[in-house]
């Protein structure tokens, strides 16, 4: 197995939280090897990443309408990556322990816009930032809003913080307190974007408790993008009986799969996280691993 296949091959190992956060290092370094190339024919690296940064004019959205998504891959330096992925690996291992990677991405990228139409509305309304058209970067809301979706799924599900445990509610809280406090002492577009992203996170899930996926059209629309660039087959596929059964078979394994998350979902949210047996944790695991 020659170099390129063994990439691919622990690309494919990778869970769909993991593969996110490899593209976010990817989207780091490779800005620093083209603005060595620019540096050296003497082209401002503003005019590259100046397309995916988001600017709090509205006007700039307008004319570059994807930067309310691309912001979030691009990062200020080594430690805003660092700790943001850092986070985004914690929560993540949670979250896909319970949800669909497909709720996970629903999340965190309506999190991540939620975040940039909050810092673009902040920078319109409040006085304090009159005359100053600042840009912004970071996964950060994102991040939040998948933070604060588990952390009320489970919020007194405890972590070990260096010398003590505390509650996932209790760190969530801190984490909002500290964005609120340190709005006047800079990056207060990024302390606001946070909020944002908080805000998406606790509204999704009340909305998600109440039977509700506000994260479907999202879903909808990307898939309908993705389906414009795969390649149409004029090929027709006839599907014999054997075939048939199969699938039916496999469909009705998935629907036994399904009720047993779902009783075990009813258990977690009646008792906690905790209160499950360590069979029924692997079974959630797995199911994670396999969405």
């Amino acid at each position: 197995m020659n170099f390129k296949d063994q990439l691919a091959y622990r690309f494919k190992q990778l869970n769909q939280a993991e593969k996110l956060i490899l593209v976010n290092v990817a989207c780091f370094v490779m800005p620093l090897f083209i603005r060595t190339v620019f540096y050296l024919f003497n082209i401002p690296s503003g005019v590259f990443v100046g397309w995916f940064e988001l600017s709090a004019d509205w006007g700039d959205l307008i004319f570059k309408p994807w930067t309310i998504l691309t912001y979030s891959f691009m990062h200020s330096g080594f430690f805003h990556l660092f700790w943001n992925m850092y986070l985004l690996y914690f929560t993540s291992r949670l979250f896909l322990n319970i949800f669909p990677a497909r709720t996970f991405f629903n999340v965190y990228f309506l999190g991540v816009i939620l975040g940039g139409v909050t810092f673009l509305i902040s920078y319109s309304i409040f006085p304090a930032f009159q005359n100053s058209s600042p840009i912004m970067v970071g996964a950060s809301a994102g991040v939040m809003a998948t933070f604060i979706f588990i952390a009320n799924y489970s919020p007194d599900f405890e972590v070990r913080l260096i010398f003590f445990n505390v509650k996932l509610r209790y760190l969530a809280i801190a984490f909002i307190l500290l964005d609120i406090i340190q709005i006047p002492y800079g990056n207060a577009g990024g302390h606001l974007a946070h909020l944002g992203g908080a805000a998406l996170g606790y509204f999704y899930f009340l909305r998600l408790n109440q039977g509700t996926d506000i994260g479907l059209p999202l879903e909808e629309l990307s898939n309908r993008l993705l389906n414009l660039f795969k390649k149409q087959s004029n090929l027709k596929t006839v599907y014999k009986n054997k075939s048939n059964a199969v699938s039916k078979k496999k469909e009705s394994n998935e629907d036994l799969d399904q009720k047993k998350i779902d009783a075990i979902l009813d258990k977690i949210s009646k008792s906690g996280y905790d209160s499950l047996s360590q069979k029924e944790k692997d079974f959630l695991f797995r199911a994670g691993k396999n969405n």
